[in-house]
């Protein structure tokens, strides 16, 4: 019975050990050079390597620590975020393979790939206006016009105008978007006097939106004028506070009165009926 059992240990402890996945570290790579350099050895003969110094080694570089690289894609479809159909985009590989490509929403770069996109976007471009597709980019900046309003801030110059430079200019610095001079028209121009207008923007050549503009007097941008003018508002927000004050003042003392008068309106009633009351009872003693 012992040597039953002996047996079997051994022939299990001959079998080569089975490594689990689960237990398994991660494999990197480690790049590791000599601290002791090699001396040059005879032609023909194989290098002299001393047993102890040569095995001392200094790590150069550990790749677990290096940054990892980015996957490149073309997007078949919008994804929010990162870009519209035909955009080229960098994710990490994980996202890349378990949602990109799994979904079929983008596939690798490939050379039959871009040219497949390119010449879709070329079409998009310059085909026909009822064929052509607003990109990602020109949405995103259609929403953003439509819930937009420019502000313009006179200058102190008499000869100040406001022209279609001004306003892409005012575009650029107001509302960081980029609009060329073609794709802009005003009401009329040159504009001078203060007021409220409206200007059209044309989005690739085909979408138009209407966007509010107002021409407002000049402001002084200095920290004196600044302060000056938060100093105003103070005064002009604890003057309307005063007045609103006074008004319920006013409207609460004209219903205390009128809740007295309706009390002396009350008490007067009560004794004229008393009154009458007591004038048959005079009457009968007097019989």
């Amino acid at each position: 019975m012992w040597g039953c059992g002996r047996f079997v240990l051994q022939v299990l402890l001959r079998q080569p050990a089975v490594r689990s996945f689960s237990l398994t570290p991660a494999q990197h790579t480690v790049v590791v050079e000599r601290w002791w350099k090699v001396p040059l050895s005879k032609v023909g003969s194989p290098p002299r390597l001393y047993p102890r110094r040569h095995r001392v080694y200094r790590l150069v570089e550990d790749t677990k620590h290096a940054p990892k690289e980015k996957m490149e894609l073309i997007l078949t479809q919008t994804v929010e975020k990162l870009g519209g159909r035909g955009d080229t985009v960098f994710v990490r590989k994980s996202i890349g393979r378990n949602k990109l490509l799994a979904q079929g929403l983008a596939v690798y770069p490939s050379l039959e790939n871009k040219q497949m996109f390119a010449e879709e976007l070329r079409l998009l471009r310059e085909g026909k206006p009822d064929q052509r597709l607003q990109t990602r980019t020109g949405q995103l900046t259609l929403q953003l016009l439509k819930r937009s309003k420019l502000n313009i801030n006179k200058m102190p110059s008499d000869e100040f105008q406001l022209t279609r430079e001004v306003v892409c200019r005012q575009f650029e610095k107001k509302l960081g978007v980029v609009v060329p001079a073609h794709a802009l028209s005003l009401p009329f121009e040159p504009i001078k006097d203060l007021g409220d207008y409206w200007c059209d923007v044309t989005i690739n050549g085909m979408d138009k939106v209407r966007i509010p503009m107002s021409l407002l007097p000049y402001e002084d941008q200095s920290a004196d004028y600044q302060k000056q003018l938060k100093a105003q508002r103070k005064l002009q927000a604890a003057e309307r506070d005063s007045q609103a004050d006074g008004e319920d003042a006013a409207v609460l003392k004209a219903a205390s009165d009128a809740d007295e008068a309706e009390d002396g309106k009350d008490s007067t009633t009560a004794q004229t009926q008393q009154g009458s009351t007591l004038l048959p009872t005079e009457n009968s003693d007097k019989k």
